[in-house]
């Protein structure tokens, strides 16, 4: 009765084992099916489309008004330097203006990074008109190489007036190989 026993715990724990496989096996696939999904998404919605540049539909500049613009400049896990060369600009709404950044790789290896925006207040995005930025494209920088970066931008006059300062911070990540395009 004892080896009957052990035979079914046996057949029993194979059965659950083999489920358990089954599974672990459906979720890495589904995970992995997920990012190509997640990006085609993004791009049917227009979300998270950093690559490429914003238009600007008003050009007129209000002279009455002056906002802010802050830059933060950060890395995660990259040993890149990485600083606005100016961290405070003030601008006038539809004014086009021209920020520098610079980016060095502190390391003996070449290595590529990707650097991804954010606002403060949140809103502010939706009247930041990027036209030129380096966050755009992979940036690769060999051993000791130091880079000077445009961004190139336009704040809408449709900003609400309660507005008066915006941060534009950025964090530049490591991505695996260089841009193709």
């Amino acid at each position: 009765m004892t080896d009957r026993t052990n035979d079914n715990t046996q057949r029993i724990n194979r059965k659950l084992l083999t489920k358990l496989c089954v599974i672990v096996v459906a979720m890495f696939g589904f995970g992995y099916a997920l990012v190509p999904f997640y990006e085609k998404i993004c791009e049917a919605t227009g979300l998270r489309n950093i690559a490429a540049a914003d238009t600007v539909k008003n050009t007129q500049v209000d002279d009455t008004r002056a906002i802010r613009i802050e830059f933060d400049s950060n890395v995660r896990k990259l040993p890149w330097t990485f600083r606005a060369l100016s961290p405070v600009v003030s601008v006038h709404p539809g004014q086009l203006t021209q920020v520098m950044f610079e980016i060095a790789n502190t390391t003996d290896r070449p290595l590529t990074g990707q650097a991804i925006p954010s606002y403060g207040p949140p809103n502010a995005a939706e009247y930041f008109r990027k036209l030129e930025c380096f966050c755009f494209a992979k940036q690769t920088l060999q051993p000791g190489e130091r880079r000077q970066m445009p961004v190139v931008f336009v704040v809408d006059s449709a900003l609400p007036k309660d507005v008066a300062t915006i941060t534009l911070s950025y964090t530049f990540f490591e991505v695996e190989g260089a841009d193709k395009s």
